[in-house]
């Protein structure tokens, strides 16, 4: 579901689309042009027709939706089983219950396969990125730079399920060099462009560069292009590994919504 006519939220929907033709996943896509004419209720009404679909395993709402649009009641309305987004509160709820006490169900947190709700994309890219280059997470000093529900807190609760010792450093936290330079696992996700220099990375760290920001580029086609929240150049010298931006976190996003489609068929 699209609403609007936002480059960024277009180029997305195509890049999701496409990948889904790729696997072999039938994809559809319901376009609201014209914010003026669309109303709340026919975006509800939407979605439950898919939720009553059988034939639809996943719904996606795409961010942001105009100011005139509820969010929260919108992102709500949608089926759990189908949140291939992770967003819905019951699957963010599921996410945060850490399952410390006697006779909880223990789940397999190294096998997203195996987990029986949907977890949010970015979040679980990251950790398997992380997983991907070898890492063991568990005993790890993990710092998460950012607190945002949409990747701040649930990456640092993934963390923790994979019992790193987590720390989450944001706008009031005192000394945030200090903190960020004894992490082994550093996920930056603010929204600051190249706010982490290299004088915060310990050497070895693995470093997963969430942040999409735009800056000046004089002389450039565009005129501006793309960096993270962690200085690349800099970074790279210290770090064991990090990724790229563009072109590190944002394709795994993409990945892990079709391995939550998948999931949700399955």
């Amino acid at each position: 579901m699209l609403v609007g006519t936002r480059k960024d939220s277009q180029t997305y929907v195509r890049m999701k689309q496409k990948a889904c033709a790729d696997v072999g996943m039938r994809s559809f896509l319901e376009k609201y042009e014209d914010v003026d004419d669309v109303t709340e209720e026919q975006l509800l009404e939407k979605i439950a027709r898919w939720n009553n679909d059988d034939a639809v395993h996943g719904i996606l709402v795409q961010l942001p939706l105009p100011e005139k649009i509820d969010e929260a009641r919108v992102l709500e309305a949608v089926d759990p089983a189908k949140d291939v987004d992770g967003l819905h509160p019951a699957n963010a709820a599921r996410l945060f219950n850490t399952a410390t006490h006697a006779g909880a169900n223990k789940l397999n947190w190294k096998d997203f396969g195996s987990i029986p709700f949907h977890i949010p994309c970015t979040p679980q890219g990251c950790i398997e990125l992380i997983d991907r280059i070898g890492c063991d997470i568990e005993g790890k000093n993990a710092v998460v730079i950012g607190r945002s529900n949409l990747v701040g807190l649930p990456v640092a609760m993934l963390l923790l399920h994979r019992n790193a010792t987590v720390t989450v450093v944001h706008s009031r936290t005192k000394d945030a060099e200090s903190v960020v330079k004894r992490a082994d696992i550093v996920v930056a996700a603010v929204g600051r462009a190249r706010m982490v220099p290299r004088s915060w990375i310990k050497e070895g760290a693995v470093v997963i560069d969430v942040g999409i920001n735009s800056v000046d580029a004089p002389g450039t086609k565009r005129g501006y292009k793309l960096v993270g929240d962690v200085d690349y150049e800099g970074a790279r010298e210290a770090a064991g590994w990090i990724t790229p931006v563009p072109g590190g976190v944002g394709p795994m996003t993409i990945a892990m919504l079709l391995r939550n489609t998948w999931n949700g068929w399955r």
